[in-house]
């Protein structure tokens, strides 16, 4: 008999999204909608990584209870992994509702950061908020992240834009990380947009990102990923190569803000250098779109930032999923662009806008960006010897997770074995 400290039963759906690729990879093409669903199934658990996965009717047969065993009726439910947010700006210190009114009232999001908003405008508000208080900012928003089934999300520096205040913000990540039952990926994003203070000689700022920013992070252990948004008015593809070349060689993984406002060719870029994800993809080429279904760096796509601003240019899902681009799903919790914690209200923009499926979406919210994490050892789906990240929702179908929404359908919100949410 195989002994387990958590055990969930009876699950109308377990979505474990087992592997179904050989050799194991992200999903592509038509195995993004491969959920490898369990009726009526069961899990256990001990000390928390999954023991026995299965039919429930098996699970009195083959798995025994220790003492104080936690159980959860899952019956007429849906069982999933925990979802997997891949790209986030959690860390910051005050919102831009402002911002909201004024585009509300017609103004576009460039004309704003051009007149001291956008980035700009959370720069100035980090730079004068204390540790404690980006703490307290950011542990409201994993609580939430948490509640809605996100139980491990990416969290980006690129609020400082200086050496003090980006290792302040990275800081705040491992520290709520530390102390949160959500999972923090930190990322370095110190190449996030030009800071006011360097405008006449952005190469200089280049420079202290690689010479020092970026060194420093890599002394303390801060990031595993670092960042660069290659766009008009941010950074060329010239200082993004040199600034993650730099990167690189201090072993971090390579993340990219590409093609989101203009066609820069930024997703071969990310590509070309190995980067683990090209995100954004708003004008991506057909030659990216080429060069991506044909490499191992996945395309982090961010339905939330086209609804929030109204973007009239928006990813070409469709034809990136048929060629073979491995695609995750992200929020891109921001103060700016999309001030949402939610990965099923993703998940439901996704098919709105983007017309993916709904089995399409939870892949994509799961065990693919999970391999964008290079997590995918370990959480994104169901089987045994991972960690025990899942969620039980109220609803005996999985489909709902992106068709019922603006409503929080989770019931249980379960991390490492243990009940982590509500």
């Amino acid at each position: 008999m195989i002994r387990a400290d958590l055990v969930i039963y009876g699950a109308r759906q377990l979505v474990t999204l087992a592997d179904v690729t050989v050799p194991p990879g992200p999903r592509r093409g038509h195995d993004l909608a491969e959920l490898s669903v369990i009726e009526q199934g069961a899990l256990a658990a001990r000390d928390g990584k999954i023991v026995w996965i299965g039919p429930a009717d098996a699970l009195p047969r083959q798995v025994s209870q220790l003492s104080g065993c936690g159980v959860f009726d899952a019956t007429g439910h849906v069982v999933t992994p925990g979802l997997v947010d891949p790209h986030t700006h959690l860390v910051f210190a005050r919102g831009r509702a402002v911002e909201f009114s004024q585009r509300a009232a017609g103004k576009s999001y460039s004309e704003i950061a051009q007149a001291g908003g956008g980035i700009a405008r959370s720069v100035a508000d980090l730079r004068a908020s204390t540790f404690d208080e980006l703490c307290r900012n950011a542990g409201k928003i994993a609580s939430r992240m948490l509640s809605y089934g996100t139980t491990t999300a990416e969290a980006k520096s690129g609020y400082g834009l200086d050496l003090e205040h980006e290792l302040k913000m990275l800081r705040a990540i491992r520290t709520v990380d530390s102390s949160h039952a959500i999972d923090l990926v930190p990322t370095a994003l110190p190449a996030h947009t030009i800071p006011v203070e360097y405008r006449s000689r952005p190469s200089d700022y280049v420079d202290l990102v690689c010479h020092e920013i970026l060194p420093a992070v890599a002394r303390e252990k801060l990031a595993v990923f670092n960042d660069v948004f290659v766009e008009s008015g941010a950074f060329s593809i010239a200082w993004a190569e040199r600034i993650q070349s730099a990167a690189a060689s201090l072993g971090f993984g390579l993340r990219f803000h590409v093609d989101q406002l203009s066609p820069m060719k930024g997703t071969e870029l990310a590509v070309r250098l190995g980067a683990v994800s090209a995100d954004h993809l708003d004008f991506i080429s057909d030659d990216g779109i080429r060069c991506l279904a044909d490499s191992t760096t996945i395309g982090v796509l961010i339905p939330g930032v086209s609804y929030f601003l109204d973007c009239t240019q928006r990813p070409p899902a469709r034809r990136m999923i048929e060629a073979g681009v491995a695609v995750a799903l992200a929020t891109d919790c921001n103060p700016g662009s999309n001030m949402c914690e939610s990965m099923t209200q993703t998940m439901n923009q996704a098919c709105v806008l983007y017309r993916m499926s709904p089995e399409e979406a939870l892949t994509a919210a799961t065990v693919n960006a999970a391999w964008s994490l290079q997590r995918a050892d370990r959480i994104g789906s169901l089987s045994v010897g991972k960690q025990c990240d899942c969620v039980i929702w109220d609803t005996d179908d999985y489909r709902d997770l992106s068709y019922h929404y603006g409503v929080n359908l989770a019931v249980h919100v379960i991390k490492n074995g243990l009940r982590a949410a509500p």
